[in-house]
Parts: C-alpha cells; structure tokens; sequence
C-alpha cells in the first residue's frame, strides 16, 4: 500500500498518491476528449462550458453520494464536513457528471449530443484512476485460495483488511476493464455508423453490469439482503438504461440514418 508516492525528487510535501493518480487521469482523459471533439467537428468555444460542468456535477455528487446513508442522523457527518473529507463514490460522480453537462448545455445553448466525446475520455480515466485505489485502498475480500494480495500488519489495519490473507484484486479487474472498454470504444465503437451520445450509453451499461458483480468481491460494507449501497443503487439504475437501449432499438435508434435506409431497401 502506498498512501503517498515515494519521494523521488527529494524535496517538497508528500505527494497523495491517490490524488495524484486522479491528477493524471484527469489530462489523459483532457486529451482524449480533445482529441475526439476535433475528429467530430464540435470545437464550438460551448463545449468547454460542458466540461466544467461535468467536473463540477461529479465533485460535488461524488461526495454528497456518500452522504446521509445511515437512518440514525447523527452517525453522517455534516454537510461541510461531507463535502471537504467525506468518502466519494465513482457511481454518484458519473450521475453528477451527466447532470452537469445537462445543466450546462441549457445554460450555453448548445444543442448538440456529447456522449460520444466524453466516453472514451471518462473510460480511460477510470483505468489511470483506480491505479491510485489499487494502491491505497482495501483491495476486496478474501480469495478462498492462495492467490491475490496480501497485505502486512500495518497495511491491513490501514485499510481494515485481515493480515497474510489473499484478496481479491478487485480494483485490478475494474482496471482491466475499463481499459478495455477505452479499446473498444476508441478503435472500434466510435468509427461505427452509431446515432450521436449512444456509445457513452453503451458504455454506462457495460459498467454498470461489471460493477454489480465485481461489487460482490469488493468488500464494501453489505447494506441489506447481501448487497451493499452501490449494488442497491445499480438495481434501480440497470434496468433504466438497459430499458432505455431496448426501446432505442426497437425504434432503430441504435442504427444510423444510412443503415436503417438500406434496411428497408430505400436508394432515395
């Protein structure tokens, strides 16, 4: 565990470790989001506007995702408090996201879909970013076997794990898929015939799924009837976005304008 990266320069405060995994997961995904508004053409000055809101929606939702989960008020810590040291949550950050860039399209008026620039960008961040939950967090439960990572004394009574016992790598699974989700959408999704906003769907589904049944070996605290708060929270939200690709697919929203002519055998 690595609560701070090591000091290689040799001066200056220590450097958190997550924060800056988060730092740099923040350009790359910069980059890749440039990058992708220019190949589309949507280099409108607007468009900046719609970054900060998204980074402004998931600050302040990932934190207040954490907030007032207990029924007894007294064992959630204050509102400030919440939102200067409280725990964030990944899922409640993208619906903060989403709710953001809304907000800042009617504030703007900028009247186009961005799903598709945002997708990739936010897939290769997850990855970088949980490099910094892999090193200092509680990797997931115990393996059952003789495989996964093993945590010292010190490590584990940081993080609140048992000492010389196996876990779960669960943050290297979520690494793994993100990155191949960024693959995906980067080689392969984003050159296909797909109406505008629907990749960034397809990809909040798939993660959706992973996350529900990664959540299993995660070790987060179990909420009610086995399944812990984000497990709760994707059985609403699963069925709504997958819900809303169905009834987009069955009114050919998930073909192109060009593909559903063909289809129908239209040469017009």
């Amino acid at each position: 565990m690595f609560p701070t990266l090591p000091d290689l320069i040799g001066w200056g405060p220590p450097i958190d470790t997550h924060s800056a995994f988060v730092a740099l997961a923040m350009v790359a995904a910069g980059l890749v989001f440039v990058v992708e508004s220019r190949r589309r053409g949507q280099t409108d000055a607007r468009v900046a506007a719609l970054v900060l809101g998204a980074l402004a929606g998931a600050a302040l939702f990932s934190r207040l995702g954490t907030w007032a989960q207990h029924l007894d008020p007294s064992q959630n810590l204050d509102l400030v408090t919440q939102l200067t040291r409280g725990n964030a949550s990944v899922l409640s950050a993208l619906v903060g996201a989403w709710l953001g860039v809304h907000i800042a399209k009617r504030i703007v008026r900028y009247p186009l879909r961005t799903g598709d620039l945002f997708a990739p960008a936010v897939a290769l961040a997850m990855a970088i970013g949980r490099i910094g939950c892999l090193f200092t967090e509680l990797p997931g439960t115990p393996t059952g076997g003789d495989w996964g990572i093993v945590l010292d004394e010190a490590a584990a009574a940081r993080v609140g794990a048992p000492a010389g016992v196996p876990l779960h790598p669960s943050f290297v699974y979520e690494i793994v898929f993100q990155a191949a989700a960024f693959l995906v959408l980067w080689f392969w999704l984003r050159h296909r015939p797909i109406p505008a906003g629907e990749t960034l769907t397809i990809y909040i589904a798939a993660y959706a799924i992973f996350r529900f049944f990664v959540e299993f070996v995660r070790g987060n605290e179990v909420a009610w009837v086995g399944l812990t708060r984000p497990q709760l929270f994707l059985l609403v939200t699963i069925p709504l976005v997958l819900g809303r690709i169905a009834w987009k697919a069955s009114r050919g929203g998930l073909t192109s304008n060009r593909e559903r002519m063909a289809a129908h055998g239209d040469r017009t």
